[in-house]
């Protein structure tokens, strides 16, 4: 078996226990910290059977695939059986590695009786995407570019969800990194070579992680990964379920995929049929593409993380995110549609205000049905996994309980809502939805009546139905244990005539049924064909010869019993599945219910407005407010909001200059996050915003190199800006925040320049660009309608002792910022007041100071001796010439003119 298994760490069912061994049992120990100790030549480890689902979980969380080995036989059937001399045979029931964390034995117990606190179960809401990415075969053209066609299906196991998309990338990789960023894969299937530029992403997504909480990568031969060897693989695989129009359609919808996406579909179901998962993939009709540029908004990884869309940029967590800003959901279904809506911003106006309605809906609503909804959201368990679990046959009862439970009381519940949401709800969205979930919930009902829920309480699956007419096979055994059970208390009454005691009763100890008990000094009238069971002090029990020969068949019948009810049972779940797609489908409908409320709650929470989306470009925000500053400053702290006027008919652009640490970089942050907030369908934090619609947001912010694509700043920083160029269209929002910071000077205000020229006249786009470069200013007099001068308010405070007569020593001057976007130019940065912010030392600041009152006198300098020599030679006259000359010494700076 391990050699079937090389790669899996082996889990072996040993009566009581589980057992690794060999190299497994040492990386159990090591990683487990558990006892490891030598038996007959092996190294061997031991957990108990009822901690499976916590070991297997921890090793899997460390990046190893782990399989649970168990005995596929009992004692009394073996006891019969043609083997009943060797070992108990053993088989693997299941692998499991992070994207595939579903079954019993990674599932504690659930609570069946408390049904608000199950958090420990099922309320894990990451996403644990399995992602499969293959690269097709460049020309040399390409490959001197970095060029390639990159395919990639992504599949969660756990919810029933799969994407898959295609797309050209370039050679920085920035097209297959903003969907790693995106899908947050927990696990990466890929061909055993892959291009450099993608090996370099793969190694630096994987390595960022913390240690035991790394992207586990699986590697495929690139054979399973040819087009020839994966077009049979998926034409086997949906060939059979093509059998109506239906499955034809969805079977032609496959095949027209394009050639990587079919690679990589065929290395998934490969891989998922190892796990027995592959089911998730039977329904190609559910796919979604992830880059469907008609539907959201484009946003790249930069931006991603840039805006820090779900994870802020100091310690990667969610608090601080947009996402932590818009999460009020109730449940893990919610949570994760509410995740899929941050990223996926909506461009079809239609569909931005049917959720803007719903939101407006909810906060206005003077009726109760809301709350009535949303307390019973809260209630709610993570029905998609546990459907899924179901779907998979992988559930426990316990877990089918609960579901089943929960989506009959749902549909009961909303089924009397009904008249209030008539009446009472107005969103046509929010109506739609809630109206249509009693009827798709229907299928329940039956299965909740079938089952008994103490046995499904304690996983009885022997007495789990209730009504046994379905299950002939489980009756007719019952029947059979009955009869012999009978028998064996008709025997009873001889029993008694033998041992001459009327009142004989059979007794059990310890499991064992139907002895006879008599005292050790009654033995000697015990027949001598009686089997002595065991003895104490006072007693000895016996087996009668019938009663041995019964017992036995009684045994047999009863773990034949088991048998036929788990396989009973694994029917009655594949007959449930058959109702798993409509199940989903009310799933989404609550989730999007539960996402409608989580931007209400916001809304209310925040003072936020309602923003009016129009076709045009144009972005008007009158005092916004930067939505995750303005929660984290809280109420003691007020947060300084800001307006935004951008149009198509007047200024598109904005140049942002001011001192360091001004508020800048918050403020185009702040007006990229309105925009994106509005297009979710959220209300925003400002009192007044009309949103033009925007295709896409380009952000190129911060400065950090790339050790692991070999890259320097600038270079990263050049490399972002040249795909924002090719990328970006005059629907688009383009953020530049001090582009060209990363050169010198001169070369550094050239390509500011020219690339915010290019964005001005060529791309027409909205955009934002902060600089520190007053030249990049002087494009508002080449493009005055189009482009207008701002800065971040500031006063600068001269320090009382420069005042003091005598003292020529130079101190940097002190800014008190006023966060607010004023028009103009802002002639210095004041740098050496950040410096002092920084705690610089004092002698430090003086001299640097002192320098930079130098270099400042001298470019005056320079500028006014340019100026003269300029009105010099436009001179005709001598009464000209007097006037230069007199001006010349008033300034005082013939001194300093060169002989």
């Amino acid at each position: 078996m391990k050699q079937q298994h090389k790669d899996a760490i082996l889990c072996v069912e040993c009566g009581y226990k589980y057992r690794f061994f060999g190299e497994d049992a040492e990386i159990a120990a090591r990683e487990l910290n558990i006892y490891c100790h030598l038996d007959h030549n092996f190294m061997t480890a031991s957990i108990p059977t009822h901690r499976l689902f916590v070991h297997v979980r921890r090793l899997v969380a460390k990046g190893y695939k782990v399989g649970v080995v168990k005995q596929t036989e009992t004692a009394a059937l073996k006891a019969i059986g043609d083997n009943k001399s060797s070992v108990f045979s053993r088989k693997l029931t299941a692998l499991y590695t992070k994207s595939t964390l579903i079954g019993e034995d990674v599932n504690p117990v659930i609570r069946l009786h408390d049904c608000v606190n199950i958090d420990e179960v099922m309320a894990d809401t990451s996403t644990n995407y399995l992602l499969c990415i293959y690269e097709e075969k460049e020309n040399i053209k390409d490959k001197k570019k970095g060029n390639i066609s990159i395919g990639i299906v992504g599949a969660q196991p756990a919810t029933g969800e799969v994407v898959f998309d295609c797309f050209q990338d370039s050679a920085s990789r920035q097209e297959l990194e903003t969907r790693l960023l995106s899908l947050q894969p927990v696990e990466l299937l890929l061909p055993s070579d892959l291009s450099q530029p993608t090996e370099m992403l793969i190694h630096r997504a994987t390595a960022v992680s913390v240690r035991d909480d790394r992207i586990r990568v699986e590697r495929m031969s690139n054979t399973y990964f040819e087009y020839s060897s994966a077009f049979q693989t998926v034409t086997e695989f949906y060939a059979r379920k093509a059998v109506d129009w239906q499955g034809s359609q969805s079977f032609s919808g496959v095949i027209n995929l394009e050639k990587p996406v079919i690679c990589s579909l065929a290395a998934i179901i490969r891989y998922l049929k190892e796990f027995n998962l592959e089911k998730i993939l039977s329904k190609p009709e559910n796919f979604k593409q992830l880059s469907s540029r008609m539907e959201f908004m484009r946003i790249n990884g930069t931006t991603l993380r840039n805006l820090e869309l779900l994870q802020n940029q100091t310690d990667l967590k969610t608090k601080g995110s947009l996402f932590w800003v818009l999460d009020h959901t109730k449940t893990s279904f919610g949570r994760r549609k509410l995740k899929k809506w941050v990223t996926q911003p909506l461009l079809q106006l239609r569909d931005i205000n049917a959720r803007l309605d719903a939101v407006s809906d909810v906060l206005h609503s003077e009726s109760s049905v809301f709350d009535q909804i949303e307390n019973r959201l809260r209630k709610l368990p993570d029905i998609e996994r546990g459907l899924c679990s179901i779907y998979h046959k992988k559930c426990s009862t316990q877990e089918f309980y609960l579901i089943v439970k929960s989506l009959c009381h749902l549909k009961s519940e909303f089924e009397a809502l009904m008249p209030a949401v008539n009446s009472h709800v107005h969103s046509d969205l929010l109506r739609a939805l809630i109206l249509e979930i009693p009827e798709l919930l229907n299928p329940v009902e039956h299965y909740f009546k079938i089952l008994n829920e103490q046995a499904a309480r304690v996983g009885d699956k022997t007495e789990l139905f209730k009504d046994l007419s379905d299950f002939p096979l489980i009756e007719k055994r019952k029947n059979e244990i009955q009869e012999v059970i009978h028998s064996i208390q008709m025997h009873l009454q001889e029993l008694r005539k033998i041992l001459k005691l009327p009142s004989l009763q059979y007794v059990t100890v310890s499991g064992q049924e139907f002895m006879i008990e008599m005292k050790n000094s009654a033995v000697s009238c015990i027949p001598a064909d009686w089997v002595k069971v065991g003895s104490t002090k006072a007693v000895s029990r016996f087996h009668p010869p019938f009663i041995v020969e019964n017992y036995r068949r009684l045994n047999q019948l009863r773990e034949q019993l088991v048998l036929d009810c788990s396989a009973e049972w694994l029917d009655f779940l594949e007959n449930f599945g058959e109702h798993y797609h409509t199940l989903c489908k009310a799933v989404n409908h609550l989730a999007t219910v539960d996402c409608i409320f989580s931007l209400a709650k916001v809304a209310k929470q925040g003072n936020y407005c309602r923003p009016t989306l129009r076709e045009e470009k144009k972005i008007i925000i009158n005092n916004g407010r930067h939505p995750m500053i303005d929660v984290l400053l809280g109420e003691q702290d007020q947060f300084v909001p800001n307006s935004t006027s951008l149009s198509q008919d007047s200024e598109r652009v904005m140049i942002i200059t001011g001192p360091n640490m001004g508020g800048k970089s918050s403020y185009i942050k702040q007006v990229a996050l309105l925009t994106i907030m509005a297009q979710i369908g959220s209300y925003v934090p400002a009192e007044e915003a009309t949103i033009g619609i925007v295709d896409g947001i380009f952000t190129r912010m911060g400065a950090a190199d790339n050790i692991y694509k070999g890259r320097s700043t600038f270079m990263e920083e050049l490399t972002d800006t040249a795909e924002i160029i090719r990328k970006a269209t005059p629907q688009s929002l383009v953020i530049l925040d001090e582009l060209g910071r990363g050169t010198s000077t001169h070369d550094g205000i050239a390509i500011a320049y020219a690339t915010l020229e290019y964005f001005i006249r060529d791309v027409k786009s909205l955009t934002l660009f902060v600089t520190h470069y007053p030249p990049v200013c002087e494009l508002e007099k080449c493009y005055p309608e189009e482009v207008g001068n701002y800065h971040m308010g500031f006063l600068v405070n001269e320090d009382e002792s420069k005042q003091e007569s005598g003292n020529m020593e130079q101190v940097p001057d002190s800014v008190t910022f006023l966060y607010q976007i004023t028009r103009g130019i802002a002639a210095r940065s004041y740098g050496l007041n950040v410096a002092k912010l920084a705690d610089i030392p004092g002698e430090v600041l003086k001299k640097a100071a002192h320098k930079s009152k130098e270099l400042e006198g001298l470019v005056t300098l320079r500028r006014k001796i340019l100026k003269y020599f300029a009105d010099l030679w436009m001179t005709h006259n001598v009464k000209d010439l007097h006037t230069w000359t007199n001006n010349l010494e008033m300034e005082e700076i013939q001194t300093s003119l060169p002989c």
